[in-house]
C-alpha cells in the first residue's frame, strides 16, 4: 500500500527514482551525487559508510556503471513497493529494482529502503539500506 500525502506526491518520487536509476546505469556520477543530501549513509549487512561531500558520493558510485555494463544491463526501473511517511519532509521508501538487459529481458534486481527528504529542489536520499 502506497500512502504519500506530501505536495510532491508519488509521481515526484517515481520521477526521482527514474532519474536516479538512469544515472546509475549510465554512470552519471554528477547526477547520482545530486540525488543525495549530505551527510549521507549506505548500510548493508556487511558494511556501512558515510559521505559528506558530492565528490565522496561520486567516488562511491564510480564502479556501478562498469558493473552494469559487464552484466549487459541498460536500464534500471524502480518498483516503489511502499512509502511510509516519517514526518513532514521524511519518508521511508521500499524499492525493488528491475533491470533490463541489452536483449530486452528483465533481470531481477535488489531491494533497498531509502530514507528520503523532501527539499526545495526535490527529493534527496539521506540513507540507503540494502535489503537481502
Amino acid at each position: 500500500m502506497i500512502v504519500v500525502t506530501t505536495p510532491t506526491g508519488i509521481d515526484e518520487l517515481t520521477d526521482f527514482f527514474d532519474r536516479y536509476g538512469a544515472a546509475l546505469t549510465t554512470g552519471d556520477v554528477a547526477v547520482i551525487a545530486g540525488c543525495y543530501t549530505l551527510p549521507g549513509m549506505v548500510v548493508s549487512s556487511s558494511y556501512s559508510f558515510t559521505f559528506t561531500s558530492p565528490a565522496a558520493v561520486a567516488l562511491s558510485f564510480l564502479g556501478a556503471a562498469p558493473s552494469y555494463r559487464e552484466q549487459r544491463i541498460v536500464a534500471a526501473h524502480a518498483q516503489i513497493e511502499d512509502v511510509q511517511r516519517l514526518g513532514a519532509a521524511l519518508a521511508l521508501v521500499a524499492v525493488t529494482w528491475e533491470y533490463l538487459d541489452a536483449n530486452g529481458r528483465a533481470v531481477p534486481g535488489d531491494s533497498y529502503r531509502y530514507l528520503v527528504r523532501a527539499e526545495p529542489a526535490g527529493w534527496r536520499i539521506c540513507t540507503v539500506i540494502s535489503v537481502h
